[in-house]
């Protein structure tokens, strides 16, 4: 058995083991409480879904690289769509949207799977943005066009762009860390959505301050001090399976977590202009599939090229 699947086991194995004990924690709370508890209902029902998300990403590391870069292919595709759905985009921007599923969509992770950086760096935000707008506007239509061409210029720029950053990790080349990138991508995606996880569970248990009511009502100093602070320690810990010491794994954690917070914080103003509540309903407890990807759109390509530019 070599190193990268050693730890790639034990890396799953310790993932596992906390939820049986979060299961088992969870199903001893509902059978106390017997009443009906929105909380606890709320937290098993998370749970679950974990159990599901972790096999499916699971299951996309044993096949190995590339079905890892199409596994977030397909989110990238729902995540989009939930977005898209939502905007005020009309049979005017046909173009514009045939162009995001059709072409961008595919060559941005073509381009990903290629490893070719100087390409999938800059298409979407370069030459995708100045084709949309080209797009929205030979159809004719002025109305809400600077507003309609924005939004599906944003929604390809966070459900697209910035979540292919996470498989992009696999085109980086780490001196002393051949073949073991997916354990990147697992440090990255686990600790920012620890954070989030222990963010509601300290809110819950000792929140009292909100941070933005006006934005989220469910995110309070305390939540936020206690979920960020938590899992960069629980970042710190897991430097073994990164190229980074103990330092630097703990200051790159408390670094994702509050992008992550703060990419949370962006997209819950988005979905309140649009008086949502969620991106979906794919998820159970979670939402739609950009509900459970918001922080980390925010944080992978930082994340990214802050390895690039000091460990490659």
């Amino acid at each position: 058995m070599s190193d990268y699947q050693r730890d790639t086991l034990l890396l799953f194995a310790g993932i596992g083991v906390l939820l049986v004990i979060a299961s088992i924690i969870g199903l001893q709370l509902k059978k106390r409480i017997k009443s009906p508890n929105s909380v606890i209902d709320n937290l098993n029902t998370r749970i679950n879904s974990w159990w599901v998300m972790v096999a499916i990403i699971g299951i996309a590391f044993l096949l190995g690289k590339l079905a890892v870069i199409f596994l977030f292919f397909l989110a990238s595709a729902i995540a989009l769509r939930e977005f898209l759905t939502l905007t005020s985009a009309n049979s005017y921007d046909n173009y514009a949207l045939i162009f995001s599923y059709l072409i961008a969509l595919p060559l941005q992770y073509i381009l990903v799977a290629m490893s070719w950086y100087g390409l999938f760096s800059i298409f979407i935000p370069v030459y995708g943005f100045l084709l949309l707008a080209i797009l929205a506007a030979i159809t004719g239509s002025t109305h809400n066009f600077l507003e309609r061409t924005a939004e599906v210029q944003w929604g390809l720029m966070i459900t697209v762009y910035s979540i292919s950053f996470v498989p992009a990790l696999l085109a980086l080349n780490i001196e002393h860390y051949q073949d073991r990138n997916l354990l990147l991508i697992a440090f990255l995606v686990l600790v920012v959505e620890l954070s989030d996880v222990l963010q509601y569970v300290f809110g819950k248990l000792f929140g009292k301050h909100l941070i933005s009511p006006n934005l989220s009502p469910s995110k309070t100093i305390e939540g936020f001090i206690g979920g960020v602070l938590s899992a960069s320690l629980i970042g710190a810990c897991l430097f073994w399976i990164t190229p980074f010491t103990f330092i630097q794994s703990g200051l790159i954690s408390l670094m994702i977590t509050l992008l992550g917070f703060l990419g949370g914080l962006v997209m819950s103003a988005i979905k309140r202009d649009k008086g949502i509540k969620d991106w979906g309903k794919l998820i159970g407890g979670h939402g739609g599939v950009l509900d459970r990807l918001d922080s980390i759109c925010f944080a992978a390509p930082v994340f990214f090229h802050i390895v690039r530019y000091y460990w490659t």
